[in-house]
């Protein structure tokens, strides 16, 4: 028995931090990832997918981002079984009520609305433990599978849970947390063959047939696997388990460090970002560190104009930037300035070798200047 285990799909995701440009290809990739779920479901003669929680990314989208989450999923020729997490809990606001969404709904796609087993196909059932709020006041998880009997040979019992395991060391504050020993207890009684789970947004293997299948788009910068499915097959027989991670994402979020104390040390770091490929489906948070003069300064930041048009994101993470900037004469010794851009100058450089609140704008205003002058020299 074969079938795909993904989760946190997080349709309609906001993804503010994007540029207003790149929006719209964020929230088409999270569609079209479905669309590809769908096909590798064929490719490898997969029997179901499961959906480990947080579908939607909240309660409360725009019917239109329903509807084509639902022509996404029409394209997939096997059931699909989806698990409400935090982000889609069914409350009284919930998605899976919503007009929109029942009137719609494509018949093979299947809601977990509470833990009585469902079978998804002849011989394979799954006990899921959906949420109904945004704050659950216990393990969802082993509230849901207490009385799980041993599962005959020929049968596969599967649990899909969503939130943070008890061995990732979660919220303390949360009752939420899910107890890894009991989802063990119920692998090595029989009692369930797999546990798939959803929250942790990276491919993870908690033990042996627990797992995160993670996000199959990446949705944070700290994500250390992103953008997998998982391939599960399980011997009905044996009830072995065998797994595959298989990349399905087309995004990247990544963090470049650079250490800029030259001219060359810039080149070198616009070679490193010439070199990132499929820079309009990639967004970089950029550490800086160093002491430049003022006219490679410039050139930095002519370059960081040029990569924001290019890149979905170039932010510069200002907490950990360290870079400053000095006034070399050598700098503007050859744009002959005179009057009140000499007098312009010499405050600034001033200011921007002072150690106080004002050095920082200082140097960006030289930068500003050094642009200026030559620009107009």
């Amino acid at each position: 028995m074969r079938f795909i285990a993904t989760g946190d799909w997080q349709l309609g995701m906001t993804a503010h931090y994007l540029s207003p440009e790149a929006r719209p290809r964020f929230h088409r990739a999270r569609l079209d990832v479905v669309s590809r779920i769908g096909e590798l479901a064929k490719e490898q003669d997969a029997e179901f997918v499961l959906v480990c929680g947080d579908v939607f990314e909240t309660n409360q989208l725009d019917r239109a981002i329903i509807a084509r989450a639902f022509e996404a999923l029409a394209s997939i020729t096997v059931p699909v079984v989806l698990l409400p997490g935090n982000h889609d809990p069914l409350d009284a606001a919930s998605i899976y009520d919503s007009p929109a969404f029942t009137s719609r709904v494509p018949d093979h796609v299947h809601v977990l609305r509470n833990s009585d087993p469902f079978e998804v196909v002849p011989g394979v059932e799954i006990v899921g433990a959906p949420w109904f709020s945004k704050h659950p006041q216990g393990d969802l998880v082993a509230a849901a599978t207490t009385d799980l009997a041993e599962v005959a040979r020929g049968s596969v019992r599967i649990i899909a849970g969503h939130g943070a395991v008890s061995v990732l060391d979660p919220d303390r504050e949360s009752l939420a947390t899910i107890d890894t020993d009991n989802l063990r207890a119920l692998l090595r009684e029989d009692r369930a063959q797999f546990v798939a789970l959803g929250d942790r947004h990276a491919t993870f293997e908690v033990a042996d047939r627990i797992w995160y299948p993670g996000a199959p788009e990446v949705t944070s910068r700290r994500e250390d696997d992103p953008g997998n499915v998982l391939l599960v097959d399980i011997d009905a027989d044996t009830h072995a388990a065998a797994v595959e991670k298989i990349h399905l994402g087309t995004w990247t979020f990544t963090v470049i460090e650079a250490d800029l104390n030259s001219a060359a040390d810039v080149d070198e770091f616009e070679q490193r970002m010439n070199a990132v490929a499929d820079k309009d489906r990639t967004a970089v948070w950029l550490i800086l560190r160093g002491t430049l003069p003022t006219a490679a300064k410039a050139r930095l930041d002519e370059l960081l104009d040029h990569f924001t048009d290019l890149f979905a994101l170039v932010s510069l993470w200002e907490r950990h930037m360290d870079l400053a900037v000095i006034a070399a004469d050598e700098d503007f010794a050859d744009l002959g300035l005179s009057g009140y851009l000499q007098e312009t100058l010499d405050d600034l450089s001033a200011r921007a070798a002072a150690e106080d609140d004002t050095a920082i704008a200082a140097q960006d205003a030289l930068g500003l200047l050094y642009r200026f002058a030559r620009s107009t020299s």
